[in-house]
């Protein structure tokens, strides 16, 4: 049997986590950025649906950044800036 931790991969829901907020960090350098998660899931490899629930989690967790919901057209928009 083996005990040892597995290490983790893109289905590891930690790594997407810091995959999401590292890539939030970067566009935020610059000032707030809006978004729809449809538009940004190819470039930080997850669907839609995994961002929108991540962005949930990270409103809550991200001590650096200021996450709002910002607007719902056919989608939410999501307000991001540093903290």
């Amino acid at each position: 049997m083996n005990t040892a931790s597995p290490s983790p991969t893109t289905t590891d829901p930690a790594d997407k986590r810091e995959r999401l907020r590292a890539f939030l960090r970067r566009k935020a350098d610059d000032g707030e950025v809006y978004f729809k998660s449809k538009f940004i899931a190819e470039e930080v490899g997850l669907s839609p649906k995994e961002i929108g629930a991540l962005m949930i989690k990270l409103r809550e967790s991200a001590t650096d950044l200021v996450i709002e919901k910002w607007s719902y057209t056919s989608a939410t928009t999501w307000r991001v800036r540093r903290a």
